[in-house]
């Protein structure tokens, strides 16, 4: 949709005025007019699984409502009115739409990880080990993690942190990384939302951080580096997921 120049505050109220009386050449002015605020907003929440245009498609529904929900009593400018409007058409979008897709493949491996766990502790009688699965199966100790992870349930980022009467997700409420690595919030939801994302080579790398606790130079052996690759590595993941997770 191409863009109009921004209107003057007299000019959108009689746009309104025109569009609530059914003219859409009007309507069709003010979402023009209007788009670059949309594609401001949608620059928040990018890099969540959804493609830029369909934010902006997705954003433009909530610009409409608030053309059609306007009131004049409000005393307010309608971008002012609109801002809110937009971003929680596509908060409620993403948190209906934008749960993780987990693959085939790893929901075939994630299938005979739980039945060989199950079989292999009721063999054992005890809970079966990462490793025990993996030789069962006869596959990576990190694939086995990582199915099991994309096995077990999960709440999306994108759910109304306080109820479904506030705008506010969990995603919103969730504090910011800091230098030396993810903390506890993050470690329970943000790896599970993103990981799948990332590079197979990456994803070893915060496996064998994060789940397995390995050391950095336990890291480097594993994948044949050096450990300032390794922290050179670690630090570029975690800003990664914390970009995508702004």
């Amino acid at each position: 949709m191409s863009e109009s120049p921004l209107l003057l505050h007299e000019n959108t109220l009689q746009l309104l005025r025109l569009a609530k009386d059914g003219d859409e050449t009007a309507r069709d002015a003010l979402v023009r007019s209007n788009i670059a605020l949309v594609k401001s907003i949608v620059k928040k929440y990018i890099n969540r699984g959804v493609e830029y245009d369909d934010l902006v498609q997705i954003g433009s529904m909530g610009l409409v409502k608030a053309i059609n929900n306007y009131s004049f009593e409000y005393d307010v400018r309608f971008s002012t009115y609109a801002v809110p409007m937009i971003a929680g058409e596509i908060k409620r979008f993403l948190r209906d739409d934008g749960m993780v897709k987990v693959s085939r493949s790893l929901k075939e491996l994630s299938s005979l990880a739980m039945a060989a766990q199950e079989r292999l502790s009721l063999k054992l009688g005890r809970e079966a080990r990462i490793g025990e699965i993996a030789i069962e199966l006869g596959v990576e100790e990190e694939s086995i993690v990582m199915a099991l992870e994309a096995a077990r349930p999960h709440r999306s980022l994108y759910e109304p942190a306080f109820g479904d009467e506030t705008e506010s997700c969990i995603i919103d409420r969730i504090e910011d990384l800091n230098e030396d690595g993810v903390n506890t919030v993050v470690n329970r939801l943000l790896l599970k939302e993103l990981i799948s994302n990332l590079e197979p080579r990456e994803r070893q790398l915060i496996v064998l951080r994060y789940f397995k606790n390995k050391t950095q130079t336990e890291t480097a052996a594993t994948l044949g580096v050096s450990q300032v690759q390794v922290s050179r590595l670690e630090s570029k993941i975690l800003k990664k997921m914390k970009d995508a997770a702004k």
